[in-house]
């Protein structure tokens, strides 16, 4: 468990770095994060709060679907890029805050206060979720995830938010 967490630490510290490098100075937010590398993917869940953009399993067009639904009723203000960074965990936040028990800052930074308040939403509002809420965004929250994302394709096709 502890060679876990250490692996995790080392390898959200490489990526950090690796964007820090790789990133032309003075890029906006708008540059899309690289594909996670064979040795994150072997690490397990995504440590809460380490990466820019965190779809947190969503396809780019289920997070899409997400920021629609943002955009509509949370005031999520950027395009609709399918990139879930800082704005859209903000207003995700706004959402989990107003009616799922978020009491964390509005920082759009993933945590696992942010996962826990997902974690009920995905329970109490039926999409499926029945895991533990434990802040951890394991298989079963990804997946009760993808589903409310595929259910907002229905406020993006509305035509209402462009």
């Amino acid at each position: 468990m502890r060679s876990r967490s250490l692996v995790r630490a080392l390898v959200g510290l490489s990526a950090a770095v690796g964007l820090a490098v790789a990133s032309p100075v003075g890029a906006g937010t708008g540059h899309a994060v690289p594909a996670p590398t064979a040795a994150r993917q072997q690490a397990g869940p995504l440590p809460a709060g380490r990466l820019a953009v965190e779809n947190l399993g969503l396809s780019a067009a289920q997070a899409q679907n997400v920021q629609c639904w943002l955009r509509k009723f949370w005031g999520y203000p950027d395009p609709l890029d399918g990139q879930l960074g800082t704005s859209s965990w903000q207003a995700y936040q706004r959402a989990l805050r107003h009616d799922w028990g978020y009491t964390g800052a509005i920082d759009g930074v993933v945590g696992s206060g942010t996962v826990m308040a997902l974690q009920r939403q995905m329970r109490d509002a039926g999409w499926g979720y029945s895991g533990a809420i434990d802040g951890v965004a394991g298989p079963e929250t990804r997946a009760a995830f993808q589903r409310f994302a595929d259910a907002c394709v229905s406020v993006c096709r509305q035509g209402i938010v462009v």
